[in-house]
């Protein structure tokens, strides 16, 4: 569903809500030294000398050079990695049950990846300071400053290692801020913005950008109801608070809207319905978080689910709850949805 980030809910809710399951504890390979990234095009030149970064809480790290053991929230990692940043370790959904790359792995060899933790409360420290890590970088799901997946119970600990953090706020804001934000910090750790790679992907997003644009110019009808399942709640998205939901309302996506009272007890992420009551909104397209904490469509067998008129009409595609925040992995998200857009049959 939406990214969850009201400070006080279940771990049920936060997963369905936008957490995906975070750390756990599954070491893969400790990862070597070189960017995984691999060829010229869009590789880092990391700069001698001082290096800071301003985040998005206002708090500015700085070390002496330029970090080369870096660990990051696993989406980060993989959003770096596009970027020609390696990281060391990486915590939240990395792999799968079957020890498969997770979906919010992006394109990184995670068997190259130290896992401090595959689930959500889990972050091994020890591993942690064996890597010597010289930052530290999570997305943030509040206004408060929390590092997404970093166990509150564990922070100072985790802090007292000694590396500095960095925050990218994915609350509240429109997806464009924190992609700007994320290729700001690639650039500071190397990256070559300019490259033909970078700056192609950056073109493929704008271009999407404008045929999403066009396709709900041409559709103003066709309504998007963005969902999560879960195997006793169907979770219901409001368009505020999420970055890519955001994003595409301006983009003038005609979202189903929870009311103001049924989002209240999320913090304003979600709506919880009862399977029996799935059908309480009408839609004609259908989002559904594609992470792993969630019920995939394919897996629902709910009869209510099935009759819905989108899932009859196989008007159902999946959703990003958590978007990879690089030009490369987002420009897909807007074209699937203009795709959808453009195909869907009126049926609410």
């Amino acid at each position: 569903m939406s990214h969850v980030r009201a400070p006080r809910l279940t771990r049920r809710g936060i997963l369905a809500a936008g957490g995906a399951l975070g750390l756990g504890a599954a070491l893969a390979a400790c990862g070597d030294d070189k960017t995984q990234s691999g060829g010229s095009d869009g590789a880092t030149t990391a700069a001698s000398g001082p290096w800071s970064f301003k985040d998005d809480r206002g708090q500015t790290a700085k070390t002496d050079r330029t970090p080369s053991s870096i660990v990051a929230f696993v989406g980060v990692a993989a959003a770096l990695h596009d970027y020609g940043v390696a990281v060391k370790g990486v915590f939240g959904p990395t792999t799968t049950k079957d020890g498969k790359a997770d979906v919010q792995a992006g394109d990184l060899d995670v068997s190259k990846l130290t896992v401090l933790g595959n689930e959500w409360g889990q972050f091994n420290i020890e591993k942690y300071a064996a890597l010597a890590p010289d930052l530290l970088v999570s997305t943030m799901f509040d206004d408060a400053g929390t590092l997404w997946y970093v166990p509150e119970e564990l922070k100072k600990k985790i802090l007292a290692v000694g590396a500095p953090s960095v925050g990218i706020s994915v609350y509240d804001r429109q997806l464009t801020e924190p992609l700007q934000r994320m290729l700001e910090l690639a650039k500071s750790l190397g990256a070559d913005a300019s490259s033909a790679k970078i700056t192609q992907a950056k073109k493929r997003f704008e271009d999407a950008a404008a045929r999403l644009r066009a396709a709900t110019k041409a559709k103003p009808g066709i309504k998007v109801l963005v969902g999560s399942a879960s195997q006793d709640i169907f979770y219901v998205s409001g368009s505020n608070l999420s970055v890519d939901l955001e994003y595409f309302k301006a983009l003038g996506v005609n979202f189903v809207e929870p009311s103001a009272s049924a989002l209240k007890a999320s913090g304003g992420w979600f709506e919880n319905l009862s399977w029996e009551n799935v059908d309480k909104y009408q839609a004609d397209v259908i989002m559904m978080d594609n992470r792993s904490s969630a019920v995939q469509p394919a897996d629902i067998t709910e009869a209510t689910w099935k009759k819905l008129p989108a899932v009859k009409a196989g008007q159902v595609i999946p959703r990003d709850a958590e978007p990879i925040l690089s030009y490369d992995k987002c420009a897909p998200l807007l074209e699937n949805l203009a795709e959808a857009i453009e195909k869907a049959k009126k049926v609410s």
